[in-house]
């Protein structure tokens, strides 16, 4: 069973939507102002709706600042954990899932998809980029 590192999920984005489908402060800013200059003067706008509509708006901002925080912390305990194998021996899966082999883990490389390790199965050879999701047993 694979199981990825924390760090690869963080990229949450939706591959379904459009690249333009999120609207920021701006757009959202020129779109209220545009709402306002061709409202109807004889029924212009309720401060009810008005008033509404920022508040939703303010709502989702702090709800991208919230999400944005949660991964942060999702990375830092990613990174952890992964700093927690440095000179274990682990037991992992080569990328196809056919070949196991163990070695002790030498050092440790953080990228845009997570923790990369480098493990020594012998005195001679190193693995490089292994990934969390190939470990399958540390032992200490």
């Amino acid at each position: 069973m694979a199981v990825d590192a924390i760090g690869s999920v963080l990229q949450t984005q939706d591959s379904a939507l459009p690249a333009n489908s999120k609207i920021n402060e701006q757009d959202f800013i020129k779109l209220f102002v545009s709402e306002l200059q061709y409202q109807d003067p004889m029924q212009p706008m309720d401060n009810g709706q008005f008033l509404t509509q920022l508040a939703q708006f303010v709502g989702i901002q702090q709800q991208q600042q919230t999400v944005q925080g949660v991964n942060n912390l999702l990375a830092l305990s990613a990174s952890g954990q992964s700093l927690g194998l440095l000179n274990h021996t682990i037991q992992f899966a080569s990328p196809d899932g056919i070949t196991v082999a163990t070695g002790r883990v030498t050092a440790i490389q953080f990228d845009g998809s997570g923790a990369s390790l480098s493990v020594a199965v012998s005195s001679s050879n190193t693995v490089t980029g292994i990934r969390m999701s190939q470990v399958q047993q540390i032992t200490p």
